[in-house]
């Protein structure tokens, strides 16, 4: 192992073995300019000097490991020019080669690494990043071996569970590298679960924005191809900047500036592709700005659409926020989402069969008298009361069991003063969730996870499309994988 820092333009690791002189001095970002339609790398002032490559300085040129190298030596075929400031002499470097420069056809920028008697001219580390990235992922491919997934704000992994439901469709294998959730409880239960996690699944229970700076812990898990994120909405939803009285989501004290180690994290794991959900609000946030140009600079090309559960026959028309993100050059497009035929159908399709006599049902008299003064003050804060006969329910929360006034409620079947609210497997019914995902959990716990979910079938119809995107972005390039893999 080296102990350089430089990444190798072929592979983006942290390590390359063509610095071998001195320690870097200074870094530029340089344009790559034309001359007579050939690329032109132009150097020239102080970092020169700095770096030893004075006027009339001889060097030598060489193309090794997708960099351009220069180095001082006193035969060197090359020599350094110069202009003259004032009473300065001006050292200047003129690369016009289409020989030596073809490495970086295509590009507009390279990084210039100055060392002591040696210069470095590579592609951005971004273009790195995302050679690396799809390099990763084709070679997986080829040789059958899993994408990995990592998880962001994971809950009980409903959105993961998802998607990774629709990459199997495809027949892309998936497996989950790293989870990253705030309560343990939740934790707990997805491990205990074991659907998506597996023995080598790294459970990072804690604070995200803890974690993407724990040095020791990102450089344990290591990369991963597909990254899923349910960031907290409670800063840009419409309840909870009114509760908490917020100008912008970004001034909940908890939850906006998660973006931040979101954006932190995605640069250590360097995945493929990005699956982002949040509130249809969030689309409006400065968080959302900030994520569309960082990873717009990181070489991803963002897909964005607010998508409706009623789509996919969902009870709870909840609608939000999807963005996804692919390495630039991936080919994706939610127009084509597989929005499955489905016959319209009623909440009894979903109830469960409560005995009539039950104590869960109840006059709720407090609520309705709530109702009433709420009316009287002109506050629009009535309740939502559904029968059998309804044609979808109103969003369920994660504080069903507070029985708020304005969460739904089901009415008796034959005694409508008597309402009682939604059970947590009927809250996964209208979510179209698996009842397994909340098997063994409280009521209280069940509707928590369930209330920060996503419907099932949509992120399903995402995790199909974007595997479909990613089987596309392989089958014209099996040559290429070979030859990366060699």
């Amino acid at each position: 192992m080296t102990t350089s820092t430089e990444p190798t333009a072929t592979t983006g690791s942290e390590s390359c073995n063509s610095m071998r002189k001195g320690t870097m001095t200074d870094v530029m970002i340089s344009t790559i300019g034309q001359k007579r339609n050939t690329n032109r790398v132009w150097l020239e002032g102080n970092m020169l000097t700095r770096a030893g490559f004075t006027p009339k300085t001889r060097f030598q040129v060489e193309a090794k490991g997708g960099a351009l190298i220069l180095t001082a030596q006193r035969n060197g075929f090359r020599q350094v020019s110069q202009r003259i400031r004032g009473e300065r002499e001006i050292p200047i470097i003129d690369i016009n080669s289409a020989e030596l420069l073809a490495m970086f056809d295509g590009l507009e920028h390279v990084r210039v690494i100055f060392r002591q008697s040696e210069i470095h001219i590579l592609p951005l580390a971004s273009e790195l990043r995302a050679k690396e990235r799809e390099a990763r992922a084709l070679a997986k491919l080829a040789s059958g071996e899993a994408l990995t997934f990592g998880s962001l704000a994971h809950g009980g992994g409903v959105m993961d569970d998802a998607v990774e439901a629709g990459f199997q469709l495809q027949g892309l294998r998936g497996e989950l590298a790293f989870a990253n959730e705030i309560r343990n409880d939740l934790t707990e239960h997805a491990i205990e679960l074991g659907r998506t996690f597996g023995p080598s699944t790294v459970a990072l229970n804690g604070k995200m924005q803890e974690l993407a700076f724990d040095e020791y812990v990102m450089r344990s898990i290591g990369r991963c191809d597909v990254l899923t994120a349910g960031l907290p909405c409670s800063g840009a939803s419409v309840s909870g900047r009114a509760r908490r009285g917020l100008a912008r989501a970004e001034s909940h004290p908890e939850v906006g500036h998660l973006v931040v180690p979101f954006l932190a994290i995605i640069a250590r794991v360097n995945p493929l592709a990005i699956v982002l959900e949040n509130v249809e609000q969030y689309q409006n946030t400065a968080s959302m700005d900030i994520i569309r140009s960082q990873l717009r600079d990181m070489h991803y090309e963002l897909h964005e659409s607010v998508l409706n559960g009623a789509e996919w026959g969902a009870m709870e028309h909840r609608k939000r926020l999807v963005m996804v993100g692919v390495t630039r050059g991936m080919a994706f497009d939610f127009n084509e989402l597989d929005r499955p035929s489905f016959t319209p159908g009623t909440l009894a399709d979903i109830l469960e069969s409560i005995p009539e006599d039950d104590p869960r049902w109840s006059t709720m008299e407090g609520l309705k008298a709530k109702e009433l003064r709420d009316s009287e003050a002109g506050k629009n804060f009535a309740m939502q009361v559904f029968t059998a006969a309804s044609d979808k329910i109103c969003t369920l929360t994660k504080g069903m069991t507070k029985n708020r006034s304005t969460d739904a409620k089901i009415q008796h079947p034959t005694n409508p003063e008597l309402l009682r609210i939604p059970t947590a497997v009927e809250h996964a019914r209208a979510k179209q969730i698996p009842e397994a995902m909340i098997a063994g959990l409280s009521a209280t716990t069940a509707h928590e996870l369930l209330g920060q979910s996503v419907i099932y079938r949509v992120f399903v119809s995402v995790g199909q499309l974007l595997a479909k995107s990613i089987k596309a972005l392989a089958a014209p390039r099996v040559e290429q994988v070979f030859a990366l893999v060699a």
